[in-house]
């Protein structure tokens, strides 16, 4: 079933939760793997491994088909969950260890994410 179009709220709010994601998963690559190994790029522009890329680009369409962004709070409160367990794990995973970093890498993204707009 297509997904109805965004408005133009819901369409930046969808494109700042891309680069939220992205930013966390690159973050975490970063911190967590090989300088030597980043040979891709995440939607956000930073090089990652591909194990992250191919998250990163996982994470992007299932924000891409989200259909509960106009009124969506988190991911782990929504009604339904797009990620399969075992990704739910890895974005979990990234985002414990991403999230307080955010507050120095990207502090007005991370702000913003917490407060939910």
């Amino acid at each position: 079933m297509p997904r109805t179009p965004d408005t133009p709220a819901v369409a930046r709010r969808r494109q700042r939760e891309l680069r939220v994601i992205s930013q966390m998963i690159a973050l975490y690559c970063r911190g967590n793997h090989a300088g030597a190994a980043r040979t891709e790029t995440a939607f956000c522009g930073e090089p990652v491994c591909p194990a992250c890329a191919e998250l990163d680009a996982f994470a992007h369409r299932r924000t891409e088909r989200c259909p509960h962004m106009a009124t969506k709070t988190s991911c782990n409160k929504c009604a339904t969950h797009c990620y399969p367990a075992a990704r739910q794990e890895e974005i979990r995973t990234v985002m414990r260890y991403a999230g307080p970093r955010m507050l120095l890498h990207h502090p007005v993204a991370a702000v913003r994410h917490l407060v939910g707009r």
